[in-house]
């Protein structure tokens, strides 16, 4: 009795386990692809993520795919989910514009133009 208790999903709910999460069942095509990416990307951050997608495919746990790669078990999960919903575009990162210029086009421009010269072209002379 108390056997079923711990091996059975009520005990897994009462200390609060978390169901595990795979990625869903990949082509060949898929996987060929999962491993061409693996091999080829200059992205660690797609790589890192198409390792954990391969990891998942071949049946490795979250718990383990995270203490191999160093990762979070909800970076793991959030990975998975991602390309469960979205496919091959989830390993791309999406890299944000970052904070707003601090100086307009022209100055750039102006600045661009004065460093290329030499100071003798604008008068400048006997340092």
């Amino acid at each position: 009795m108390l056997g079923s208790l711990v091996s059975g999903s009520f005990w897994e709910g009462v200390v609060g386990r978390r169901p595990e999460v795979f990625v869903r069942a990949l082509s060949m095509e898929e996987g060929r692809r999962l491993q061409w990416i693996t091999r080829t990307a200059k992205d660690p951050v797609k790589l890192r993520r198409a390792i954990v997608v391969l990891m998942s495919a071949q049946g490795q746990r979250a718990s383990a795919i995270k203490s191999l790669m160093q990762v979070s078990d909800d970076y793991v999960r959030s990975v998975v989910h991602a390309f469960n919903e979205r496919g091959f575009d989830a390993l791309d990162p999406k890299w944000s514009g970052g904070r707003p210029r601090r100086i307009g086009e022209w100055v750039r421009e102006r600045i661009c133009l004065i460093a290329r010269t030499t100071p003798a072209e604008w008068g400048i002379t006997g340092f």
